[in-house]
């Protein structure tokens, strides 16, 4: 059985809205400062995705060494959305299967994408309601005139 109960809010953001001190994990692991490269193996839909979103989150000091895998997945989700987006797109809801009409199976690809982005993007914070929760110094960020800066540490 999973945990239970909302996901544990970041040690990062315990820090920052002032929680006792007895309730932050000061032992927690930190990951080691390093290059972040989108791994070989991506596809090149994956690897288009990564190239928008990487660089900001890296900046941000949301995207370490440690979750290369796991934004690997984000993206490849993101990528093949976009495919069954399109085959969608491109058919009908409804095609000729074995035993007459029935849903575009496209419509599934697209739904477990759906579903497996959204998943990581909230780990991510990139979804408004992921980032309602977290506080950023505002025009600590030169590329964004009073948009979000860093996460005040």
């Amino acid at each position: 059985m999973g945990k239970r109960g909302p996901a544990a809010k970041p040690t990062q953001l315990r820090v920052l809205h002032g929680d006792r001190t007895d309730r932050i994990n000061d032992r927690e692991p930190v990951p080691p400062v390093g290059v972040i490269v989108c791994p070989d193996w991506a596809s090149d839909g994956a690897r288009e995705i990564w190239a928008r979103l990487a660089p900001e989150l890296e900046k941000r000091k949301v995207l370490t060494t440690w979750d290369v895998d796991a934004f690997l997945i984000l993206c490849e989700a993101l990528a093949r959305y976009r495919n069954a987006t399109a085959l969608v797109n491109g058919s009908a809801l409804l095609v000729q299967g074995g035993s007459g009409l029935m849903k575009n199976p496209a419509l599934q690809v697209q739904a477990e994408a759906e579903r497996t982005f959204l998943t990581y993007a909230a780990r991510f914070g990139l979804t408004p309601s992921d980032r309602q929760s977290i506080k950023v110094e505002v025009g600590g960020d030169q590329d964004h005139q009073g948009g979000p800066g860093r996460l005040l540490s």
